[in-house]
């Protein structure tokens, strides 16, 4: 059998469901009084299945290769022994419980010491960065600690500087996945002296987030803020400060959406020759309300992959155009909410386009359960804006904007 039928693998889920069935056939013929043993391997050296690439990625995950010798003399004692399934591999126990827990908690290996010491370790920091640190302005903290961040992220990411490492951007944006993620906490607890979580990179998400939780880790100010009461409808903060807006008929503000209204102009208008629709060959020559400019979305700037942008609902792109703009036109800088308690609330509507992804060529390239999900499409919007209130999507049907603004406004005034 194989580790990964005990603690899975990635790219392996086909072999990791064979291998737990192999074990579970041992385990049902010892208890009809029949012999089995099934062995959960981990990677071997020299003789084994992992070429050089695969025992690169293992080793950093926390996988030693294992000695051919000894793991004969472990499968010779396993035969013999009582139990009908046992896994037998040279674990890193530190690194590996480090990757293995980086998003969520991962019982299988909770009572095993070695295991959730490097996860949940003690220690107060380093005393000459604290001392260096003591020393500076509040600004002068968060850019001596960004400067570090950078180094070690250019580091783990073998670049050449610390200025190829953007600050706002995402560390997944960058390059980092979970193991590279572990890595960078690895080498900035030794360089603090402190603990960090496995998740240190999934819970702060850029350079400048990192920055400042290690900044209030090592005693510096933090940003907390202090508890909003709770309001009654007499005393009401709740206002409108920002609308942005796309409709039919050319309207991409609301001032085109007054003009509309005002002259009383007709939003019906031919398809446009931009959606590559037609019927036996030729085009639609029928009339419609339709958004003008639905396909110029910039993934770039919201920090969205080409083949992603590709598979989201078209309403996904035009909610972020819209959200983004509703706050600047509400005279705020959008990347200034990050880390608040700012909530996204939506009305949602029906969603079609998975029907489109389904019979394209690329059926969603891997993008498909978060391009056409209506729950993604307020998530999508904290995510991008780094917002940490509450992200709701609402249909009920005509009702859901109105709805979704009677929710938002009620979780105003309970603070």
């Amino acid at each position: 059998s194989s580790g990964a039928a005990t603690w899975g693998g990635a790219s392996q889920g086909a072999y990791a469901v064979g291998n737990a069935y192999l074990d579970a056939l041992a385990v049902d013929r010892r208890g009809r009084g029949l012999p089995a043993t099934s062995l959960a391997w981990g990677a071997w050296r020299d003789s084994g299945m992992a070429d050089e690439e695969s025992a690169r990625l293992i080793t950093r995950v926390g996988l030693r290769l294992m000695d051919p010798a000894p793991a004969v003399q472990a499968l010779a004692e396993a035969v013999g022994a009582g139990e009908p399934t046992l896994t037998v591999a040279d674990i890193d126990w530190p690194r590996f419980g480090a990757n293995y827990t980086i998003a969520r908690r991962r019982p299988l290996i909770e009572d095993i010491p070695e295991a959730t010491a490097a996860v949940r370790p003690d220690g107060d920091g380093d005393a000459v960065l604290r001392a260096r640190l003591a020393a500076m302005t509040a600004a002068q903290r968060l850019t001596h600690l960004t400067g570090l961040v950078r180094t070690e992220a250019a580091t783990v990411q073998r670049h050449s500087g610390a200025d190829r490492i953007a600050v706002d951007k995402s560390f997944q944006e960058q390059g980092f996945d979970s193991l590279t993620s572990v890595e960078l906490r690895d080498r900035l607890a030794a360089l603090t002296g402190m603990p960090l979580p496995a998740s240190l990179l999934f819970d702060h998400p850029s350079v400048r987030d990192v920055a400042a939780e290690l900044d209030a880790r090592l005693g510096g100010a933090t940003d907390a803020a202090e508890p909003v009461p709770v309001v009654g409808i007499a005393d009401d903060p709740v206002v409108i400060v920002g609308m942005a807006c796309r409709l039919p008929g050319g309207v991409e503000q609301p001032d085109d959406l007054w003009r509309l209204l005002t002259e009383h102009r007709d939003a019906i208008a031919p398809v446009p020759a931009d959606r590559g629709w037609t019927h036996d060959g030729t085009p639609f020559d029928g009339k419609g309300g339709f958004l003008t400019g639905a396909g110029s979305f910039d993934a770039a700037f919201f920090g969205v992959s080409p083949r992603e942008a590709m598979s989201m609902d078209p309403q996904q792109r035009v909610l972020l155009e819209s959200s983004w703009e509703a706050l600047e036109r509400a005279g705020m800088d959008p990347t200034s909410l990050r880390g608040s308690r700012t909530g996204v609330f939506v009305g949602g509507s029906v969603q079609e386009y998975a029907t489109l992804l389904a019979n394209s060529e690329e059926s969603g390239s891997g993008y498909g359960l978060t391009g056409a999900s209506g729950s993604v499409l307020s998530g999508r919007v904290a995510y991008v804006l780094g917002l940490e209130g509450p992200a709701v999507t609402v249909d009920t049907a005509c009702s859901s904007s109105l709805v979704a603004l009677h929710l938002a406004a009620q979780a105003l005034r309970a603070g």
